[in-house]
């Protein structure tokens, strides 16, 4: 029998969105198949401490007391003395710290193979407002923007609302540039819910972006891949609130969702065109969620973002999105393993053949 692989699973972290690592990684770890894989299980505490469990679905309490691999470097030798180490490490972590490249340098830097995108593309899609830009030079379509600094705002409020009103109509999306999963957003509808929606979006980062509200259908498209991605059927979220946002996915649970979605076929390949374009133009590897809200009356499609490690959750619509498309959700891991390693494989033959 060939020997299984050892998958480094790696969840928690020090953002807001440290439950929902949690929840993804439950997910990844019941549907690795454990006849190929053998897992090692390293909890980022919220206080950025590496900790060996023995899975992510142990009791809170015993996340807690678990043994501390390292401060810093999971794969040196732990405090008990034990050495751990993995043939790839898969980080399911959301939001920053974890999404936004840090991780992945963290990987990079001990050359070790692991799953998703890279230190650019994972910095570049993480930040909202850098991200619009690099998706307007790829002449994707967006619903207009502005981005907010915290300075500024401080400096002179009344005069930064009245340069946002004069150049988007209410209602407007606030939104932090660096975090994910709909935390610290708000639909702005009048001057008195856009001046508490930017407070609460600076609670979170120090950028804020601030989007023209349109009315529109929500769609989502799962890519997997390196330099040759695929697309998925898009999927619909019918969010149970006035938009999907954090409550709506995590507590409550009454989001619709139609997978895939009732779409002409032209415009299913206008999406799944789209997302490969998405993808490319941040550099993606291994695997993102693409989000794009579509204005029937005009026949509009926006890209609104990329989430280079999305949602792995029970609800979440990347596996399901590529179960709907044939893929079901152990083989989906399989794939993202074997991309993650065969990546790697092909960086260090480059850095085998500059050696030379």
């Amino acid at each position: 029998m060939a020997q299984k692989i050892r998958v480094g699973l790696i969840f928690g972290g020090r953002s807001a969105e440290h439950e929902v690592s949690l929840a993804s990684a439950v997910s990844v770890h019941k549907n690795l198949d454990p006849e190929k894989y053998s897992v090692l299980c390293f909890l980022i505490d919220k206080d950025g401490l590496w900790r060996a469990v023995a899975s992510p679905l142990a009791p809170q309490g015993e996340l807690a007391r678990g043994a501390a691999a390292s401060s810093f470097l999971p794969w040196g030798r732990a405090a008990s003395g034990g050495v751990l180490e993995a043939d790839v490490y898969f980080p399911v972590l959301h939001g920053p710290n974890g999404e936004d490249g840090t991780i992945q340098g963290l990987l990079e830097m001990a050359d070790v193979p692991y799953v998703g995108c890279g230190v650019t593309a994972s910095a570049l899609s993480m930040d909202k407002a850098l991200s619009k830009s690099v998706f307007r030079d790829s002449g994707l379509t967006q619903v207009r923007f502005r981005v907010l600094l915290e300075q500024d705002w401080a400096r002179d409020r009344k005069a930064a609302a009245r340069d946002l009103a004069g150049a988007l109509p209410y209602p407007m999306f606030v939104k932090p540039s660096n975090l994910g999963s709909s935390v610290g957003i708000t639909k702005a509808k009048d001057p008195q819910g856009l001046e508490a929606a930017l407070e609460l979006a600076f609670r979170y980062d120090r950028k804020v972006v601030v989007e023209e509200g349109v009315l529109c259908r929500e769609l989502e498209c799962s890519v997997l891949g390196n330099d040759d991605p695929k697309a998925s059927l898009p999927g619909e979220v019918i969010p149970a609130r006035e938009f999907y946002d954090y409550a709506d996915k995590y507590v409550d649970g009454r989001t619709g969702f139609v997978i895939p979605a009732a779409l002409p076929s032209a415009l299913v390949e206008r999406i799944r065109s789209d997302a490969v374009t998405a993808f490319k133009a941040v550099d993606g590897a291994g695997m993102a969620r693409v989000d794009f809200l579509y204005a029937e009356g005009t026949d509009t499609l926006y890209l609104n973002e990329i989430n280079t490690i999305p949602g792995f959750t029970e609800i979440s619509m990347y596996p399901k999105l590529w179960d709907a498309s044939g893929l079901p959700f152990p083989r989906l891991l399989d794939e993202l393993i074997g991309l993650g390693i065969e990546r790697h494989g092909r960086k260090r033959r480059l850095t085998d053949r500059e050696a030379r």
